[in-house]
């Protein structure tokens, strides 16, 4: 085994760091650190079309359950009916998770995006078209919703692989975190915009004009960033490669490759060696144990955060619309989401700020997803019993805004641990939370059923939060696993 020490990374805006490594057998190789880097002036332009495309994708997926009410009244939906047609997204969107981000680390995640917001907002536009189709409406309308999901399933997968290979550790958390402000502005522009466009123009018009400007950004996308760029993914400081261009020969290898939950399965399931499950890796890695509860830890958190955000986006209309039925609803429908914007940017500058001054990644992390999910729980569990409006508003507001800082987080973290297979692995993970907050989402109503109060619904949200935080506390860390054991090699 060779031996190392140094950090040996390079500044952002500076030229590929030449490492000399000197291994075992006295044999020297050099391999150029971060060679992929975006320099700063194209990064800007790449954050800023991604904040814009995530605004516009979120705006595509809320335009379904905007429109529920108007579309139930026109087809005579009863409730099943509407819960069956949005339902058919998660089910999607869970089908594509680990599939997008596996195609993303191979091919590059620009291709992927580009090509799956093409096709999410031909599918956006011509949902009205399928809805007067025929007379199978319900069924258009839920296979519509089903691939969307299957669409939209690759996106932060591919931002993951794109965002692993592309940019260092410091900027990562304010990347990822002014996505999550581009999804909240989404959510928020669905929400207020798409009601006004609703009873001045009918529900067709929301998904008309949301799927003009999803194509025209995905054009606009592709003309600046993408036309004519030589995609060279997953150039690992171990590999030998030297160049890598994207091919008819290379998109065919990929179907004839194992499929990448082969790789996944024996790592989360079995204590096996790193480089056992990430076959694509020629250097063995470390074996140690803990690298397997570091990946699970990372997982397992991410799945009760995802769960408890799906929660809350689910249920707390229906809590403020039974706790507080004289309420403005463009109060509580805006006011979070407003807050969530600054707190998503707010915590990515925080996290890069504790880098720079020398904090470990892994520490900073943990610090993030403690404000994430542990105090954000404090004001969740504040929210039961006899509460006032304003302080219901203020409570929420804040539990939703700490909760953004997830995006600083263990959602960054895979990107900390992986990034050569950081897609597929977010991938992997994504769709365990998005699967697990239906269920949550499912034993939430069920709970407010029987039990006749939200207690317990926070309760349970707070206990799922409490035990995501303490495994990420106890196991996460900050460290890359998927290289040589660095402490074992001499950069110099």
């Amino acid at each position: 085994m060779a031996d190392t020490s140094g950090d040996g990374r390079e500044d952002f805006n500076g030229s590929p760091l030449v490492v000399k490594v000197y291994t075992a057998n006295g044999l020297t190789r050099e391999t150029t650190k971060y060679q992929n880097l975006w320099p700063r002036p194209l990064a800007r332009k790449w954050i800023l079309m991604l904040f814009i495309g995530s605004c516009l994708l979120y705006c595509s997926r809320m335009a379904m359950p905007i429109c529920a009410v108007s579309m139930a009244t026109s087809f005579h939906w009863s409730k099943i009916d509407s819960g069956l047609v949005l339902g058919g997204f998660f089910w999607g969107y869970c089908f594509t998770q680990i599939l997008g981000g596996h195609a993303s680390d191979e091919v590059g995640g620009e291709r992927v995006l580009f090509i799956s917001s093409v096709l999410w907002a031909l599918v956006t536009a011509g949902t009205p078209l399928l809805a007067h189709l025929g007379s199978h409406t319900l069924a258009l309308m839920a296979l519509a919703r089903f691939l969307m999901g299957v669409l939209q399933g690759v996106f932060f997968p591919s931002l993951a692989s794109l965002c692993s290979q592309h940019v260092v550790e410091e900027e990562r958390g304010f990347l990822m975190s002014t996505m999550s402000s581009g999804s909240n502005l989404g959510i928020l522009l669905a929400g207020g915009l798409g009601s006004l466009m609703l009873d001045r123009y009918g529900w067709e018009s929301m998904f008309y004009s949301i799927g003009f400007l999803s194509g025209l950004w995905a054009l606009i996308f592709w003309l600046c960033l993408i036309k004519g760029l030589e995609v060279a993914p997953k150039q690992m400081e171990t590999s030998n490669d030297t160049q890598w261009s994207l091919s008819r020969t290379r998109l065919l290898s990929l179907f004839k490759k194992p499929p990448v939950w082969y790789s996944l399965h024996p790592l989360i399931l079995h204590s096996l060696p790193i480089q056992d499950c990430l076959s694509f890796q020629p250097n063995p890695i470390s074996t140690s144990v803990f690298v397997i509860f570091f990946l699970r830890a990372m997982m397992f958190t991410h799945m009760c955060a995802s769960s408890t955000s799906y929660t809350l986006l689910s249920w707390l209309p229906t809590y403020f619309k039974e706790s507080f039925p004289d309420a403005m609803e463009s109060v509580y429908n805006v006011i979070p989401w407003l807050v969530a914007i600054p707190s998503a940017l707010a915590g990515g500058c925080i996290s890069g700020a504790l880098i720079n001054q020398g904090y470990s990644v892994g520490l900073v992390r943990k610090i993030m997803q403690f404000f994430a999910m542990g105090v954000s729980s404090v004001f969740i569990m504040l929210l039961s019993g006899a509460v006032p409006f304003t302080s219901a508003v203020i409570f929420v507001s804040a539990a939703i805004g700490l909760s953004t800082f997830s995006s600083s987080g263990v959602s960054v973290n895979v990107q900390d641990l992986c990034p050569s297979c950081a897609g597929a692995i977010y991938g992997f993970m994504n769709m365990l939370g998005a699967f697990i907050g239906l269920v949550l989402v499912f034993v939430s109503g069920y709970l407010i059923e029987v039990t006749l109060s939200w207690t317990t619904v926070f309760s349970l949200l707070t206990l799922v939060n409490g035990t995501g935080l303490g495994v990420f506390l106890i196991f996460g860390e900050g460290r890359r696993v998927d290289l040589y054991d660095y402490k074992k090699v001499t950069l110099i």
